[in-house]
Formats: structure tokens, sequence, C-alpha cells
């Protein structure tokens, strides 16, 4: 069975007084049946790992460059995070493919650096609007996948995230049916590349306006094994309603 995941992205937002958060989640959830992810702004990932301290929560950053040192100014490296604190990296959210103009190429080469420094990429894959209105859906989703995983990842080493760049932050929420469309399609593309055993074990989450009050359906989901949540995981009494409706899902 693949462990659930619950993970947060607190994006642009958090200063060290925002850490006692984390003490919050970590008292609340003294011992999660689903795996923890929260991913702070790298000034805080090794104040947020010391925080974490033996609890099981892991720490991860939101990005990181494809080189593992060099003349990048202001780019932070999978081996910086690694040294920090971090087990994990978000890579290629929609924010930093259509801001930073960020490719598949970019995304993989970036998940190839994660995977060098001991992290697990966090690889994301999303459609417009007008994609979405426009039926290309699973064609934008399987390019993204194709392109942006390399092909090396192992389930201990990937986890991907399906995020509807429009559900992203706007409160809408794809249907039920939608995210089930999606999820299963990932799925079958990932047994026909990398076999049904290891492709089972690849831990599939959604995010895009993930709350309290549509977790469980969410999660009901057919391969849906947890949610990448931005706003809801800026505070625990929040973050904390969609990590047990998580666990009630087991």
């Amino acid at each position: 069975m693949r462990r659930k995941l619950a993970a947060g992205n607190w994006k642009m937002n958090g200063l060290s007084a925002e850490l006692d958060q984390i003490d919050a989640l970590t008292a609340s959830h003294a011992t999660p049946s689903v795996d923890l992810l929260l991913c702070p702004p790298a000034t805080l990932v090794a104040a947020a790992a010391a925080r974490v301290g033996s609890h099981p929560m892991m720490i991860g950053g939101q990005d990181c460059h494809m080189e593992d040192s060099g003349a990048y100014t202001g780019d932070v490296s999978a081996p910086m995070l690694a040294d920090a604190g971090a087990g994990a990296v978000i890579l290629g959210h929609s924010e930093r493919r259509d801001a930073h103009e960020e490719s598949d190429e970019m995304v993989r080469a970036k998940a190839e650096a994660a995977h060098r420094a001991g992290l697990i990429a966090v690889v994301c894959l999303g459609e417009s609007l007008d994609q979405r209105e426009a039926g290309q859906t699973l064609d934008i989703i399987g390019a993204q996948l194709a392109a942006s995983v390399p092909d090396a990842a192992t389930s201990d080493t990937l986890v991907i995230a399906y995020e509807p760049i429009w559900a992203i932050g706007t409160g809408k929420v794809p249907t039920l049916e939608q995210i089930a469309e999606v999820h299963d399609f990932i799925r079958a593309r990932l047994e026909d590349r990398f076999g049904t055993e290891q492709a089972s074990a690849i831990r599939l989450l959604y995010g895009g306006s993930v709350k309290p009050d549509n977790a469980s359906d969410i999660f009901a989901v057919s391969n849906v094994d947890g949610a990448l949540v931005g706003g809801a995981s800026l505070k625990a009494a929040d973050f904390s309603p969609i990590i047990k409706a998580l666990e009630a899902a087991n």
C-alpha cells in the first residue's frame, strides 16, 4: 500500500514568528498515520528542520537549481537544501513554469539534481483553463509527465502532484470525476513507462484549493494519495483538519 502524504507549500509566505505553526502541527499530530511534508521559504528551511526535531514531519524546499553549485546568484542548490535539513523539494510548480518560464526539460534537470542530493522530487503537472476548456488536459499532462520526470525516478525519489493551474488559489476545484480521470491517466502512463510494480508505488497528490471542507471527498477519489496544499497549510488550524481527513481515508 502507498503511504498517504499531506504536503504543505507556504510559497512566499512565512517569517520566523510563523514557526510556531510547526509546533502546533507536531503537537496535534505526534504520531501521524500518514507522511507529512512542509515546504517553507528557503530562509526558514534550516530553522524549520531544527524546529521539527525528531518528529517524523519532513521539511522541504520549494525549488532548486539544476546545478549543484556555481555562479548562480540568488539560487539555491539541492545540496544546499539537503544540508539545511530538507528531505524533499517541490519542482515544476505552475507559478514557476509561468513566471520563471521553466520548461519541462528544466524541471527534469532539477529533479535529477534533487535525486543526486538525496531529495524526493515533488514534480508538479497541470493544465491552464484554456487548455482544459479546449479538451487538451490529458495531452498536456501526458507531455509534462514524459518530459519532466527523470528516467531513473523511483517510488522512493518521486512524488507527482496534479495541480490544475486554474484551481490554484482560486477556490475553484475540478469535479471529482475530472480529478479521477487525470490521476488514473497519470498512473497508467507511469505503468507504461516504469512497469506496474514501480508505478503502483509512486504517490500521486492532488493540489488546487484543497480545504478542510472538501478534503475528505478529494481523498476518496481513485489514485489520490494525498494533497499538495497551498494557502490552507499556512495555519495549523487549517492544515490539521486536512491531515486528519487524509488519515481517515487510509
